[in-house]
């Protein structure tokens, strides 16, 4: 089973006024769905939400949820916060079954850019997709997806196809190798190679 066990309750008292009674009180209210079964209004100790949010293994993973003497495996699919506080305020869980497959986002992380000589040479790295929705059995979803920059060339696309992913693993875009990032020439560079070229092209200094 999943790391991470959220301990909730069920709330008697849903929309907003019930939402803003359970912060008070120092819980998490939340939403559990999906499975084919009717939505659940739930909440968490917001003490405890807050540790397992900070481990980084919360958001868009599978954990196990607990009501009393039953559990269940859920996905956290989203988590909403204050724009001020940063306090949590609201999340979704979607129920799964541990071998189930699902769609997910999962964030792209890129590796190795002291390493890629096409930034030493002015390259900038423009971003397409900073996350990519796939496919994956609920108890297989990585951490994220890697793109190793180390051998590539100021000018390269990288495609779906240049990231190195499990077997497992499959895009929720199927019909084609999608962008998700470039390697392009910085503006200055692109000034700089331009004035090389004047320079190359103009007439040496005292020619007739």
């Amino acid at each position: 089973m999943a790391e991470i066990i959220l301990n909730v309750d069920v709330r008697d008292n849903t929309g907003t006024g019930g939402a803003r009674a359970g912060r008070r009180s120092g819980a998490v209210p939340g939403i559990l769905y999906g499975g084919g079964k009717a939505p659940v209004a739930i909440s968490v100790n917001e003490k405890d939400f807050r540790k397992n949010l900070y481990t980084g293994k919360l958001l868009g993973h599978l954990v196990t949820l607990k009501y009393g003497e039953e559990t269940q495996p859920v996905i956290a699919k989203d988590v909403q916060f204050d724009p001020v506080s940063d306090r949590p305020l609201h999340f979704d869980l979607m129920r799964v079954d541990e071998d189930q497959t699902i769609k997910i986002e999962v964030p792209v992380h890129f590796i190795n850019e002291d390493q890629c000589a096409a930034f030493r040479q002015g390259g900038s790295l423009e971003i397409v997709r900073h996350s990519v929705e796939i496919r994956v059995r609920a108890d297989h979803i990585p951490e994220d997806l890697i793109v190793d920059l180390a051998n590539h060339k100021l000018g390269d696309t990288i495609r779906w196809s240049d990231l190195k992913t499990p077997a497992d693993v499959e895009p929720a875009i199927g019909d084609r190798d999608f962008v998700i990032a470039s390697i392009k020439a910085s503006s200055a560079a692109k000034a700089a190679d331009a004035m090389e070229a004047e320079d190359a092209e103009a007439p040496a200094q005292g020619e007739a």
